[in-house]
């Protein structure tokens, strides 16, 4: 828990009339013409079922990538960029916040893993403060598939595709849903929501479930 904070007719052959003479004669087809002599069925090819497109294969994805502080954080859909700083846990074990002057920088739990590396690794910001929209004010408007990006001191990038958001109330917020390992390199993104108290402040935390999906070379 942080404390603060969608057709041709039918071909019925050649009919004949007898003339005064006895003879035959070819009678008129209904429209003025010899009809035609049927069509062999070679004449009609039959239509083939178009190929199907073939799926394009997938990139596996990346193995975890050695310890590197995070420096900067982006999410594309929000057009948003920010410097992150490393910060320790808050007295009470909690990951702690940016200071409260500081309202668009992101606090990284430095204890932990860094962005990209084994384990879930931690991104805290301000939703608001007492001058303003902070930021982490929309990452609850984020969906499944958008990308969050952080670059390291390495000078790599790493890319976390979102898989959810969610929001929990501070009263019951589950610690190893949120901050456990799952086996891959994961991010969160944290900050606070629900409904505001001008003593309490806010109820709720939201937070951005992500996981590494590819790496990039700045």
């Amino acid at each position: 828990m942080v404390q603060g904070c969608d057709n041709g007719s039918p071909d019925h052959g050649t009919a004949t009339a007898s003339g005064a003479d006895g003879k035959t004669s070819p009678r008129p087809s209904p429209t003025g013409r010899a009809m035609e002599e049927p069509r062999s069925p070679a004449a009609h090819p039959r239509p083939t079922a178009a190929a199907k497109p073939r799926a394009k294969p997938t990139a596996p994805p990346p193995g975890p990538l050695p310890r590197s502080p995070a420096t900067k954080l982006a999410i594309p859909a929000l057009s948003l960029q920010a410097p992150v700083v490393a910060l320790p846990l808050d007295p009470a074990g909690h990951p702690g916040t940016p200071p409260i002057d500081k309202p668009k920088l992101v606090g990284w739990h430095g204890d932990g893993p860094t962005p990209g590396e084994a384990g879930t690794a931690l991104a805290v910001g301000h939703r608001d403060t007492l001058t303003g929209p902070a930021v982490f004010l929309n990452i609850s408007m984020l969906r499944a598939g958008n990308t969050v990006q952080v670059t390291r001191a390495d000078r790599r990038t790493a890319v976390f595709t979102v898989d959810a958001v969610r929001t929990y109330q501070k009263t019951s917020f589950p610690d190893k849903e949120v901050y456990g390992e799952r086996g891959r390199p994961e991010l969160r993104l944290i900050t606070c929501g629900g409904r505001f108290d001008k003593k309490a402040g806010y109820a709720a935390n939201v937070v951005v479930f992500a996981h590494l999906t590819s790496v990039r070379q700045a």
